[in-house]
């Protein structure tokens, strides 16, 4: 590498395969899925013993309270056609689905398209802006989870509890996931772009929402001055914040946590997979087509989630569209649907 991102070592052995095959076993003590319904499944050993990670339960309690303040009736901004709530719902399939979904799952994770790199490194910023960690880290973690799904070596797991693989495995250390140096296996074709290796340093990608959480928050106070002067400045300003940037972050991160936690208990499933990923179509409806899980699973690259008719995937639609004006090629069909 040209510079290194590493402290202790001066240049890592990243692999060019995004499912490298040093990480493709599956452990051999994996304990079988039906018979961990009846006697949980251990947390990963390596998060044991049990390490909270303050930086990031201080950064999650903080955003959940000010999500409270959309209670009080002073940020709710009622010119401009509801604009915060307008703002929220907007956001949330902007950088939602496009950042999350699209960029940071269907696109880095699984590489169910191809884009030009300025597309590749637009979705990355958008889903940088919903608190959910770099792209490489984010992307480590999920391929992960896919290796090891509902064993014990599975990040987040609802088979441990629900609560730990909604977010419990959120806010505890993770030997693996601590450092880049020890997660860049997973991840090697992500880190040979600077683009993303930069983003490691310092928690870039934390500044990156910082900076759109400001912007956002400026922009209503220009619109309230705009709309009523001072006052009305700093309550647009307010609202921006509360309904722009909290709800809708708020929101993202729950539905994203659903994938791992309620699609993997509750629903129904098409295919006869290894682990206990089912399609939840409330899910799949709050998360524009991730709920569709067991689909998933049981076809990982392809870049539709939804099998069936009845199965809408709106990020499926939005990489048609992105595939039918040039913005995207080598798009990935399910198996299911044939060649």
């Amino acid at each position: 590498m040209a510079e290194s991102l590493f402290k202790d070592e001066s240049e890592a052995q990243l692999s060019s395969d995004p499912w490298p095959a040093s990480i493709g076993a599956t452990p051999v003590d994996a304990i079988p899925v039906a018979q961990v319904s009846s006697q949980g499944l251990p947390l990963p050993i390596e998060v044991q013993p049990l390490k909270i990670l303050w930086s990031a339960a201080i950064v999650l309690t903080l955003i959940h309270i000010v999500l409270l303040l959309a209670f009080v009736p002073w940020t709710f901004t009622w010119l401009f056609t509801w604009s915060g709530l307008v703002l929220a719902i907007l956001g949330h399939f902007v950088f939602g689905m496009l950042g999350v979904t699209i960029g940071y799952h269907r696109l880095l994770t699984h590489r169910g398209f191809t884009c030009p790199t300025w597309l590749g490194h637009t979705l990355a910023v958008l889903g940088m802006c919903n608190l959910q960690d770099s792209p490489a880290r984010w992307v480590a973690v999920h391929r992960m989870h896919h290796r090891h799904s509902d064993q014990q070596a599975d990040p987040h797991s609802p088979l441990v509890s629900f609560m730990w693989g909604h977010v419990g495995w959120v806010v505890h250390r993770h030997k693996v996931f601590d450092r880049t140096i020890h997660y860049a296996p997973y991840v090697g074709d992500l880190l040979r772009d600077p683009f993303y290796r930069r983003l490691e340093r310092h928690d870039a990608w934390l500044l990156v929402f910082i900076a759109h959480a400001v912007l956002i928050t400026a922009a209503g106070a220009l619109v309230g001055y705009i709309a009523g002067g001072a006052s009305e400045a700093l309550r647009y300003a307010a609202s921006w914040a509360v309904w722009a940037v909290a709800v809708r972050t708020v929101l993202v991160l729950h539905g994203t946590w659903s994938v791992n936690s309620l699609a993997h208990m509750f629903g129904y499933r098409n295919y006869a997979t290894k682990d206990a990923s089912t399609n939840n179509w409330l899910v799949a409806l709050f998360t524009h087509g991730e709920g569709w899980h067991n689909n998933h699973h049981a076809d990982p690259q392809a870049a539709s989630h939804g099998h069936r008719s009845w199965e809408l995937d709106m990020s499926w639609w939005v990489i048609r569209l992105l595939e039918a004006v040039g913005l995207v090629k080598n798009v990935v069909r399910p198996k299911a649907w044939g060649s």
